[in-house]
């Protein structure tokens, strides 16, 4: 079949986007790879297939599939470059300013900003409440540490690799987190690094979190995340669940910056600097996370599966 597509990306992290309000299309996991891959497709983290919502107070629902062909909740670059597709195609007004996404993990409230031509510039989108609750997570642990609002967690839950233990703490934003803040890059074993230069731009992501993604410790997989606390911000790099590393992740930067906040590392309200650009993000006082950061559409066209 003839497909017709765009392809948007939120901070680097970028997705084909399909029409799909007819409810007709249903894409196999080897169309799904296909579409995502950068040699011989379209080149992707993520397809989105845009479908009506039952829910009446969403605008639509978004439909996400990594770039694997496996279905995930949430995606929060993928649903700022979701509003941008209905707002720059008019099914939502660009004087309205607001909207709300339906996702797997429950609608998702976005405030938006348009440019002289009505197109979608920037948007914050309400994440909802961080879940901490082991379980819920999930993550197969018990409960270590406690919030300052008395919520019990996994904090820097030591889990065992090829290369030592690595202590995560452990987030959901509508999809499972495991964070590792790392102070000393000296201290990181020499096979995980291509040289002596030991940072977290020179870790091999992909060695590592392969492996922490399907490990034992994450019943359902988890998205890993190295991220250090500096001055201007948290600096971190993600390893996607059903997809590799990617240049960000929306929901990622928000259990990085509830994690840091947790373990005392920093404040609710942080710069997150990912490969592919920075997002705004602040726990507020109602438990909810706020993420703020741009969405851009590279280009449209059609492609035959």
């Amino acid at each position: 079949m003839e497909l017709h597509f765009a392809k948007l990306h939120g901070t680097g992290n970028d997705f084909v986007f399909v029409d799909d309000f007819s409810r007709d299309i249903e894409l196999t996991d080897d169309q799904v790879r296909f579409l995502c891959d950068r040699h011989f497709g379209i080149g992707a983290d993520g397809v989105v297939l845009v479908r009506p919502s039952d829910d009446p107070a969403c605008a639509a629902y978004m439909h996400y599939l990594n770039a694997d062909g496996s279905l995930s909740q949430m995606c929060g670059n993928g649903v700022r470059c979701f509003a941008k597709y209905l707002v720059d195609r008019g099914y939502v007004p660009a004087s309205e300013k607001r909207l709300v996404a339906d996702t797997l993990s429950g609608p998702k409230p976005i405030r938006f900003e348009v440019d002289a031509d009505g197109s979608m510039t920037l948007a914050t989108v309400d994440m909802g409440r961080p879940v901490l609750d082991p379980a819920s997570v999930p993550v197969a642990a018990q409960a270590n540490a406690r919030s300052a609002k008395g919520v019990a967690f996994v904090r820097e839950l030591p889990v065992e690799s090829p290369w030592g233990a690595f202590s995560f703490t452990c987030v959901s934003m509508g999809n499972p987190h495991a964070v590792c803040f790392v102070d000393d890059w000296e201290s990181f074993p020499d096979a995980l690094f291509p040289s002596a230069d030991k940072r977290l731009a020179t870790l091999d992501l992909d060695k590592i979190g392969a492996f922490f993604e399907r490990c034992p410790a994450f019943p359902e997989r988890a998205n890993i995340e190295f991220a250090t606390v500096g001055e201007k911000g948290i600096e971190m790099r993600v390893f996607e669940r059903g997809c590799g590393e990617t240049l960000a992740c929306g929901t990622g930067a928000c259990a990085v910056n509830v994690a840091a906040s947790l373990t005392g590392r920093a404040g609710c309200e942080n710069d997150l600097r990912l490969r592919g650009g920075t997002l705004r993000i602040v726990w507020g006082d109602d438990d909810h996370v706020h993420m703020t950061g741009p969405a851009v559409e590279v280009y449209r066209g059609t492609v035959e599966l």
